[in-house]
């Protein structure tokens, strides 16, 4: 697994001084790696690049220059990467008015045991963070797992190409299928390899 190390970092005026320039090709890089499931449900699929924009971001929006809080940004982002085998994603549920999305997060706790990676026959559960879980209702982020053992690149592509590669969700209260192909099925192609 490839992480972000501390000397990756720029310091916050260079990051100032480039950011109109590399914001375009992270944005780009998002929107490659982005999957709707449904209206509700966005997946984006983290990588070194993207976690690296999240952090210069985080530095930027809070004027972070003390490295002991720059250091605690790369460990935070550095969870979210996948490991080998693995393809990871910042899961945002999403619902345009306050009282109806806290009322759909209460409804859809227990998420955590509805949510599959579908690659041709197989289905495999989503982990979850375990620290972000409620019995109540589920947090409107959460970081999400698929371990990929025994699906290389080529075979992902492969089965991705057929339509028989898809996120779905089945809880009671939302169920949703979203379609992994093209652009987004050669970025998680390239993390396995």
């Amino acid at each position: 697994m490839k992480t972000i190390t501390f000397d990756e970092i720029l310091p916050l005026a260079d990051y100032e001084r480039v950011r109109a320039r590399l914001r375009p090709l992270f944005i780009h890089e998002k929107e490659r790696r982005r999957l709707h499931v449904g209206s509700h449900l966005t997946f984006i699929f983290e990588n070194a690049q993207t976690a690296w924009y999240q952090i210069e971001e985080m530095i930027k929006a809070e004027k972070m220059t003390h490295r002991e809080a720059i250091q605690h940004e790369i460990d935070t982002y550095n969870e979210l990467l996948p490991a080998a085998g693995e393809i990871a994603a910042t899961l945002l549920i999403e619902y345009a008015e306050p009282r109806e999305r806290d009322a759909a997060l209460a409804r859809l706790a227990g998420l955590e045991r509805h949510l599959w990676l579908k690659v041709g026959p197989q289905r495999i559960a989503a982990r979850f963070d375990d620290r972000q879980m409620s019995d109540e209702r589920i947090s409107a982020v959460q970081f999400v797992r698929f371990s990929m053992e025994g699906v290389d690149a080529a075979r992902f592509l492969e089965l991705a190409g057929k339509g028989e590669v898809a996120v779905e969700a089945d809880h009671p209260s939302l169920a949703a299928r979203g379609a992994i192909g093209g652009l987004l099925a050669a970025s998680l192609a390239e993390d396995l390899r």
